[in-house]
């Protein structure tokens, strides 16, 4: 990608609810969709990427742990680029798909409550991976592409995207 200097990798792309995202643990380890479209990269390649390297998307570190380790993320260095800061809270969680729950909410596992998948605590600020849901809609509460700090729970994103590069 060529925003912001380029060199960016994109980890995570949402934009027209084409692809479901209400998928298990070994599809978020490997990766899905098209990068062109939308798109998840795989906990694998994002450990890859972001082993042992500072990292900017907002955050100055961003690097996810090994798969023994639950894929936990370490995220830190918030810069406001306006939305506000909905990924700290996630800061060393392990990620959880319905199919293997490692958060931290003892009623139940996030992605179930939330049919999403993340480094959920108990549960989330951020919901990336969650229904594609077209804008505003409290029908249900808090299962679209939230970013908690920016719109709340009952908006869903129209687009997101994550992405990494190497501090230059």
């Amino acid at each position: 990608m060529t925003s912001e200097g380029g060199r960016w990798t994109v980890i995570q792309g949402r934009m027209d609810g084409t692809v479901n995202f209400y998928r298990g643990w070994d599809q978020y380890k490997t990766g899905f969709g098209d990068p062109a479209g939308e798109y998840w990269l795989g906990l694998d390649n994002i450990r890859y990427l972001t082993n042992n390297r500072k990292m900017f998307a907002r955050y100055s570190s961003f690097s996810v742990g090994a798969e023994c380790d639950g894929f936990m993320l370490t995220v830190s260095g918030f810069t406001n680029g306006g939305a506000g800061d909905s990924l700290s809270f996630h800061n060393g969680m392990k990620f959880t798909t319905f199919d293997k729950d490692q958060d931290t909410y003892a009623a139940g596992n996030c992605a179930r409550l939330y049919l999403g998948a993340f480094w959920y605590a108990a549960c989330h600020y951020a919901n990336p991976n969650g229904v594609y849901r077209w804008g505003a809609d409290n029908t249900i509460y808090a299962v679209g592409v939230d970013w908690f700090q920016w719109k709340g729970h009952d908006y869903s994103l129209k687009t997101i995207s994550m992405k990494v590069r190497p501090v230059l």
